[in-house]
C-alpha cells in the first residue's frame, strides 16, 4: 500500500506508477481469464506492453508469489495468492 511505504517526492510518484502498472497487469490477467471480454488492455501501461507476448502469446510464463508468514500481513498474502491463482488460470488460444 502506498501509505505504508512512507514514500515522498519522486519516490512517491515512482511508487504510484508501479502500483498503477500492477493494477493494469491485474486487469489484463482478469481479461485473459474471462474469455467473454474481447479487448485485453495491454496498451494501458508500459509493463503490460512489455509482457504482452509473454502473457497473451504462446510463451510459457512463470509467476512467483512472495508472501509473508507473519499474521500481521495475512490480508496482503491472501491478495497475492489470489492474484497468482488468476495468473495460473490464463488459457491462451
Amino acid at each position: 500500500r502506498l501509505k505504508d511505504s512512507h514514500s515522498q517526492g519522486s519516490t512517491l510518484r515512482e511508487t504510484g506508477s508501479i502500483n498503477k502498472s500492477i493494477f493494469t497487469l491485474g486487469k489484463v490477467i482478469s481479461s485473459l481469464c474471462d474469455r467473454k471480454k474481447t479487448k485485453v488492455p495491454f496498451r494501458d501501461s508500459k509493463l503490460t506492453q512489455l509482457l504482452m507476448d509473454s502473457i497473451g502469446g504462446t510463451s510459457l510464463t512463470v509467476m512467483l508469489a512472495c508472501v509473508s508468514p507473519s499474521s500481521a500481513h495475512v490480508s496482503e498474502a491472501l491478495r497475492t495468492l489470489n492474484y497468482a491463482t488468476s495468473a495460473k488460470n490464463i488459457k491462451n488460444k
